[in-house]
């Protein structure tokens, strides 16, 4: 009896953004990243939590799976998990999930249906096998990549290259379902501390790391740096890197950047604010030059009328805003989650295409691959016996028509629909909402739920027919990758998602993407005439975005929210709520003392 299906399962795996993606005939049927599941944010690891995930949601085993494809950017995956039984790393591996993996059977496998394959080979399938285009260019930029020595597929261009360099930039051309190695840019190995940290390697995006780990102590706040430059002062700064003839070259640091950031209580306050703000433009603007330079070379070089985009550098959507404007490509196409998130993506196209050699036929045209969570479920657990005197539930008959109005009201909602999104954004499942025609709602949600810097914006989600005449530029956003200039005549309509700069990181929604966000929006819009609500990700500052119903009534209740739309039931606090909620916080503070007490071996018995 032939077999019904094939399946291919993509897995990002071991260090930051653990995630598992899974194919059925080529179409993305689930895909989740590991800290939705563990609420730590870019979760490391052994990685069975989002392969059982994936497995569960399709109902089917291992033993179904045609082939798995893995990637992980410090080694490839056999030599990482032979030398992780004899040395003890428990950011890539705990105890717990050294017992777990002994037993697992894609630990240490010897099968010739599991396969690894290098970092930039995986950004690059991800870019383009579910692409809109049959042909085109792809431009993959991210921290950093495989050794040398690692990329082991053909054509890749590691001829002469030093076997400890590493991938930084990689630039292809593709046809139908073949890809082909144009241009590679190495980070050389350097001098420094401990594995010396990739971000003094002299890469764009590692210089980028650098930069957010110099003006907020962690080298993952690139997104927070994009934020702040529209404040920097233009040119007070000195070239962060240079062009010269076709190559970077990066200003060494030196006795002069001795202004790091600290931990102060009040970041905004700090008397080094002025400097962070003109080094954050500085960074932004070389990056953006050296793109643009980029993506001129690759269209000249190929005569390509299109682009696709990944790796960590391309959800800088402030730079890939200017690549649609200037770079001379009739259309660019960034995937939803082009960090390391997707990865596991790219893994399992690979495996679909290169090695069972099917043909490419999928286009991601929406971003909503986590599983969904029935509405019987989501009732059971608005009615949890410990959550019965916060909350008042009532089902909704017309949940969109509903929020609509108390929006207008200004009223603050979680909303909470189908399955998650992959990838960084929250695009209309997960998702904050208010009202974006009031400038105060951006300072209420910034303080009452999401607990962040102030600079910080907010963006918008809009009604794709409409977006033209609110924002610049013809182009679908559907990923809100793309930041785009709000037209002059709208920019007092919605002041709440403007960021200092005049721009927005749009979102585009039609309604085959998300029939029921796209009716919310047009309830919205019948009652303002204003297409567009801020939208942000349902979570507040440190935690990952929620995934369960569970998850989404404890940030809610947690958190300045007014209502909870999960699917049709209509959820607000109860009086009793703002007696319960101090006592809770408290005991919660109590529990995690206790916790910390036991794990640093104080609190047990010896």
């Amino acid at each position: 009896m032939a077999k019904a299906h094939t399946y291919v399962l993509g897995i990002n795996a071991y260090d930051h953004d653990v995630s598992a993606c899974l194919l059925k005939d080529g179409v993305i049927v689930c895909a989740i990243e590991k800290e939705r599941i563990t609420r730590q944010k870019h979760a490391t690891g052994f990685y069975d939590e989002v392969v059982d995930y994936c497995l569960e949601a399709e109902g089917i085993k291992i033993s179904d799976l045609d082939m798995v494809v893995r990637n992980c950017y410090v080694l490839p995956i056999e030599d990482l998990e032979t030398r992780l039984l004899y040395e003890n790393v428990p950011e890539l591996m705990t105890e717990d999930e050294r017992e777990i993996a002994a037993t697992h059977p894609l630990h240490m496998t010897q099968s010739d249906k599991v396969v690894t394959i290098s970092h930039h080979m995986a950004h690059a399938y991800s870019a383009f096998a579910a692409c809109p285009f049959d042909e085109g260019a792809v431009m993959i930029v991210d921290g950093v990549g495989s050794y040398a020595a690692d990329v082991r597929e053909p054509g890749q261009l590691t001829e002469g290259v030093n076997p400890l360099a590493r991938e930084s930039e990689s630039y292809y051309s593709f046809k139908g379902k073949d890809l082909t190695a144009l241009k590679k840019v190495w980070l050389e190995p350097q001098r420094g501390f401990l594995s010396d940290e990739f971000y003094f390697m002299p890469g764009l995006g590692a210089a980028y790391s650098k930069v957010s780990s110099y003006i907020f102590g962690d080298w993952n706040k690139c997104g927070e740096v994009m934020g702040l430059a529209p404040y920097g002062r233009p040119e007070a700064f000195p070239p962060l890197i240079r062009i010269v003839d076709g190559e970077l070259t990066f200003t060494e640091w030196d006795r002069s950047f001795n202004r790091p950031w600290d931990m102060i209580e009040d970041w905004e306050t700090s008397p080094k604010l002025q400097h962070w703000q003109d080094m954050a433009w500085r960074m932004q603007d070389d990056s953006e030059r050296v793109l643009l330079m980029r993506a001129k070379w690759l269209r000249e070089t190929t005569g390509a009328r299109n682009l696709c985009i990944a790796g960590g550098v391309g959800l800088n959507c402030v730079a890939n805003g200017k690549l649609v404007r200037e770079a001379g490509f009739e259309n660019v196409w960034v995937q939803p989650a082009a960090g390391d998130n997707g990865i596991s993506i790219g893994c399992a196209y690979y495996g679909y295409l290169k090695l069972l050699g099917k043909e490419r036929g999928h286009v991601i045209n929406q971003a909503y691959f986590g599983k969904s969570y029935p509405a019987l479920a989501t009732r059971e657990d608005a009615a949890q016996a410990r959550y019965k005197l916060d909350m008042k539930v009532k089902h909704s008959d017309d949940i969109c028509a509903e929020t609509a109005k108390l929006l207008t009201e200004g009223k603050v909602f979680g909303w909470y629909q189908g399955g998650a999104e992959f990838g960084p954004r929250a695009l209309g499942n997960r998702s904050i909402l208010v009202d974006p025609r009031k400038p105060e709602m951006k300072d209420i949600v910034n303080k009452r739920v999401k607990h962040r810097q102030a600079f910080r914006p907010f963006a918008p989600i809009v009604i794709a027919e409409r977006s033209a005449e609110i924002f610049e530029g013809e182009e679908d956003s559907p990923f809100m990758l793309l930041a785009k200039r709000v037209l002059p005549e709208w920019k007092d309509r919605i002041p709440a998602i403007v960021h200092v700069d005049g721009t927005a990181r749009v979102q585009t929604v039609t309604q085959e993407q998300n029939p029921k966000m796209y009716r919310l929006l047009k309830e919205f819009e019948a009652l303002t005439g204003v297409p567009v609500l801020l939208n942000t990700s349902f979570n507040v500052k440190g935690e990952p975005i929620v995934e369960t119903p569970e998850d989404a009534i404890a940030c809610f209740l947690s958190t300045g929210f007014d209502y909870l739309a999960l699917h049709d039931m209509l959820i607000e606090k109860t009086p009793m709520h703002r007696v319960l909620a101090p006592v809770r916080r408290t005991m919660n503070d109590i529990s995690a003392m206790v916790r910390r007490g036991l794990d640093d071996g104080n609190g047990g018995a010896d």
